[in-house]
């Protein structure tokens, strides 16, 4: 789960990390507002939307009178902005945060991620901040220096003050920044975050340490312990269909492709993407109905998967071991009626009560194309759809 940067902002503030004030804005009017309890002669409006690279698109402006924060704010309200994160169909923007202005001396790059490959949270960090990290980590890896973190002991202050010398931090700001890191991994533990990034962390003509940006990602199956970063959901930035599929515990994620794949079991559901891609189609979802699936939950599937305009087709691709072959096929059925289905459906069934599955689908009156195995049935829905 994803939150805005005002809202990342307002979570590091309450645990003692130091950053700009600031206020979110909705309308022009309350940009004003926010800018006048500002001790500041210069306002930084920033557009709030879930994607990085907003500068660049031009959604960050500065302000150097309160007329210019309404010029602004009217400017960006309402308008799509389309970063290298957003996609070419972008983001409206919708709300605003509105902050103090900075005497930035030097940007800097911080970030804690999980690394999968030492099962440890790694500190990352870099001088060139302010830029796409990726492209330093492209072209001048040697600029990028971590730390990994022992999940026993946490982040010690050595670590914190070597990656504090060695990102060139002045010495006398040293402690304060070394400071900063060890508030924002304390945050990272305590709000089950999966990544944090500070992109800038800044220096201060006042000699100040502070994040100018936050970017928080959450994992999901921790929020149910996180009711106040639960909270802090902005259901208007997801996609309508992976909000509905999570609502019957579906394991849905938009694609761009035009063939609707409905799987049971992940593992099986990355291969049968794969397959569809080597027999030349494009898959439009990853979706995982899980093990214990009713024949409700697969029917809200195949709404799911027909709510995008995009579907030409759909790959029914089960493997039944906890999940009855039957089971699926009388909720292909319903759903099938229950929206018209008009687009080919191609069906493979294996496992547990595969049999009856197929009398099922057979006498259901309905247009179904059986497939013997997994190859069979990806060929067939790419020639379908073609």
């Amino acid at each position: 789960m994803n939150i805005h940067e005002y809202q990342g902002k307002e979570i590091l503030r309450n645990n003692g990390v130091p950053v700009p004030n600031g206020k979110v804005a909705f309308t022009p009017d309350e940009a004003v507002e926010a800018a006048k309890t500002l001790d500041s002669s210069v306002y930084v409006v920033k557009a709030q939307i879930h994607a990085g690279g907003r500068g660049k698109a031009g959604g960050v402006k500065i302000a150097k009178s309160l007329d210019e924060v309404r010029t602004y704010a009217e400017e960006l309200l309402g308008k799509t902005l389309v970063t290298h994160q957003t996609g070419p169909e972008g983001k409206e923007v919708k709300r605003l945060l509105i902050e103090e202005g900075c005497d930035i001396k030097k940007e800097y790059y911080v970030g804690l991620v999980l690394d999968r490959a030492t099962s440890q949270v790694v500190l990352m960090a870099s001088e060139e901040g302010g830029t796409e990290i990726e492209e330093v980590a492209a072209e001048t890896p040697e600029k990028i220096f971590k730390e990994y973190i022992d999940p026993v002991v946490g982040l010690t202050g050595f670590q914190a003050r070597r990656i504090a010398f060695n990102i060139n931090i002045p010495k006398e700001l040293v402690n304060k920044a070394a400071k900063f890191m060890l508030g924002l991994y304390n945050v990272y533990i305590q709000k089950d975050a999966s990544i944090v990034e500070i992109n800038p962390l800044v220096v201060t003509g006042d000699g100040n340490v502070m994040a100018l940006d936050a970017k928080f990602n959450f994992d999901s199956n921790a929020l149910y312990r996180q009711k106040d970063v639960l909270e802090l959901r902005d259901l208007e930035e997801e996609d309508a269909k992976e909000i509905e599929a999570s609502k019957y515990d579906l394991s849905y994620i938009s694609l761009e492709g035009n063939i609707g794949c409905m799987v049971n079991g992940a593992g099986l559901a990355m291969a049968t993407m794969d397959i569809v891609k080597h027999y030349g189609g494009d898959p439009a979802n990853f979706l995982d109905v899980g093990g214990g699936a009713t024949a409700e939950k697969v029917t809200e599937a195949f709404k799911i998967i027909l709510s995008d305009e995009n579907v030409k087709g759909i790959f029914v691709n089960i493997f039944g071991g906890i999940m009855k072959c039957d089971i699926i096929a009388e909720g292909v059925v319903e759903a099938a009626k229950q929206v018209e289905l008009k687009v080919p459906l191609v069906v493979r069934l294996e496992g547990t009560n595969v049999d009856l599955g197929k009398k099922i689908l057979n006498e259901s009156g309905l247009n179904i194309i059986s497939a013997e195995s997994m190859a069979d049935g990806a060929q067939k829905i790419v020639e379908q759809v073609g």
